[in-house]
């Protein structure tokens, strides 16, 4: 498309892809979306980014984003459900780092997300300082959809651009690091051995977490309970979910709370938009969940992934055999307040569920490869005094043979704070497995650490990555014949 030019939009719903090649020097850039009325927004709540990801509405959402050699930012549009004042979506691109002269290939385009087809594609070129643009627009005439070619840049960045659009933008600086949750120094003795589980299903024995403070801040664990455990289904290598010790149920939850609830609308009118992300990285590896406001509500863990070059056949992803793409899978391994322990994974055929233990629900499992949205783990942090600790981690399921070369990215979204951000990569072994992050009640804080442990299965068997992670952080589990998948 030429600029200024239109298309019809005669679907229901669309992908919005923001788009440009990666390389060296090249900063990131975040897609966003602005409803308007008139030429403004009506509140704050109409503008949509990585850090208020869904309009109240539904028709608008923010799906995260794809590294590769092409780097993919993505918003989700059902235009059947856009609000009947609502006259124009207003796609915009904002730069992180640097400015929009040094991107190569920058582009939008419009997707059919039933058929893949590209509806409209417009490539923006001649960029010199802009740190944000309007690229295109979806509008709606004599209730009929069409996209239009904008390319208006602005040198004042996303706050500038959504300031002239009405929104009022939050310009306090970003929280100290003081605010950063500092994590406990290891216990000074020597790590423990991972002693084998008894043939009863039972808690983990009360040996300290690794990484955990030598207080041992979680409270005793009752003991061993007769229970035996549910038989595992063929191919799940981690016995099921226990149920608690006699006498030790959950108390019910509030009135109206046991049922799982979207997430709520975004902030009201007057409540100014804060712009701001935060990366946990190796010198910043915490934070306290409970200093950010953030223990209610349900938070999202989203996995997202590519490969630095090719594996098993080439493409963005990489392929895997029968012509699919690079597939990870999202896990994590829980223990609550009572000391019952499990795992939500896909291949122990335990999907978790956000209404009643483990409060912790797995969305989908992806086996194609292609959903732009990658994995999602859900955490109902209503509950969070039900939780002692969640360890999640990320598996290779099929589409490489390790690590080696493979990016993921785990971003967590918790309810009206900012997005936590974590990225993983440079594995140099033959690990199949990741440990991305813990999070942890201590004390009555609940923080999240970043991880980064690539783990290798022991002596190179296949689908052992998973007893290792087990032994390694303290989780006592009975292991049933696995298939060798996982």
């Amino acid at each position: 498309m030429m600029k200024g030019a239109n298309v019809p939009v005669p679907m229901s719903a669309v992908r919005v892809e923001l788009g440009w090649q990666s390389g060296q020097g090249v900063p990131d850039a975040d897609a966003s979306a602005l409803l308007l009325v008139s030429g403004k927004v009506r509140s704050d709540s109409d503008f949509v980014f990585y850090n208020q990801p869904a309009h109240a509405s539904g028709a608008v959402r923010y799906e995260g984003k794809q590294q590769g050699p092409t780097v993919l930012d993505t918003l989700s549009v059902q235009l059947a459900q856009v609000e009947a004042q609502v006259d124009t979506i207003v796609i915009a691109a904002s730069a992180d780092g640097g400015t929009f002269g040094q991107f190569n290939g920058l582009f939008v385009r419009v997707v059919d997300p039933a058929t893949g087809n590209e509806v409209a594609r417009f490539d923006s070129t001649g960029a010199t300082t802009e740190t944000a643009f309007v690229l295109g627009e979806l509008y709606r005439r004599q209730g009929a959809w069409k996209f239009r070619a904008v390319g208006q840049g602005y040198a004042s960045g996303l706050a500038g651009l959504a300031t002239d659009f009405g929104i009022s933008v939050d310009d306090a600086p970003t929280p100290a690091p003081a605010q950063q949750f500092a994590p406990p120094p290891p216990p000074p003795a020597p790590p423990q051995q991972f002693a084998p589980p008894a043939p009863q299903f039972a808690p983990p024995q009360q040996q300290p977490y690794p990484q955990a403070s030598p207080q041992q801040p979680y409270p005793p664990v009752p003991p061993p309970n007769q229970y035996a455990p549910p038989p595992a289904p063929s191919g799940a290598p981690v016995s099921q979910y226990a149920p608690p010790p006699p006498g030790n149920q959950y108390a019910p939850p509030p009135p109206g709370g046991n049922q799982y609830a979207p997430p709520p609308a975004p902030a009201p009118p007057g409540a100014p938009v804060n712009l701001s992300k935060i990366s946990l990285t190796k010198e910043s590896p915490s934070i306290s969940l409970t200093k950010q406001g953030a223990i209610s509500g349900t938070m999202r863990v989203n996995l997202n992934w590519t490969t630095a070059a090719p594996q098993s056949g080439g493409g963005l992803f990489g392929r895997k055999r029968g012509g699919g793409r690079l597939d990870l899978d999202l896990c994590c391994f829980f223990e609550l307040a009572d000391g019952r322990i499990g795992s939500v994974r896909a291949l122990d055929r335990s999907f978790g569920a956000l209404d009643r233990p483990p409060f912790i629900k797995l969305d989908q499992d992806d086996r194609t490869g292609s959903s732009t949205t990658g994995e999602n783990l859900d955490i109902n942090l209503d509950f969070t005094a039900q939780f002692r600790r969640i360890l999640v981690f990320a598996s290779i399921y099929e589409g490489a043979t390790d690590f080696r070369g493979v990016q993921a990215t785990a971003t967590l979204y918790p309810v009206n704070s900012l997005p936590i951000e974590m990225t993983m990569d440079g594995s140099t072994d033959n690990s199949r497995d990741v440990v991305l992050a813990h999070i942890e009640n201590l004390n009555g804080e609940f923080v999240v650490r970043r991880d980064g442990t690539f783990i290798r299965p022991p002596g190179g068997r296949p689908g052992s990555g998973i007893r290792e992670i087990a032994q390694m952080y303290g989780w006592g589990f009975e292991f049933q014949a696995s298939s060798g998948k996982g």
